[in-house]
């Protein structure tokens, strides 16, 4: 299975929309977590089985939740350039381009 990349924006979309979530139900919030891990699971055993929105980027849909996954390849590795909301800003996410740096 390819690595899994994040771009800075992608981790601030999941973390705003489980804050959001958390607010209103803890547990709804932890249901929303795994169901975004679900997601990326599925993205990370077969990542060419979800289609292109654009020709570069490729949409896996969140189970239960009205969320996408929004992630692109690039050589090996699989970078996830938003948790994007399914009804809301479509697009928003085109511009983002650089990776998470671990180091820091």
């Amino acid at each position: 299975m390819p690595p899994l990349e994040f771009l800075i924006d992608a981790r601030r979309d999941f973390d705003s929309s489980f804050d959001w979530y958390a607010e209103r139900s803890s547990q709804v919030a932890v249901r929303f977590a795994a169901a975004i891990d679900a997601a990326l699971a599925r993205i990370a055993a077969n990542p060419v089985q979800f289609a292109s929105c654009d020709g570069v980027h490729r949409q896996c849909p969140v189970k239960r939740f009205p969320y996408r996954v929004v992630y692109r390849l690039i050589d090996h590795q699989i970078l996830v350039v938003a948790i994007a909301h399914a009804k809301r800003r479509p697009g928003y996410w085109h511009s983002r381009q650089k990776p998470v740096n671990p180091d820091g």
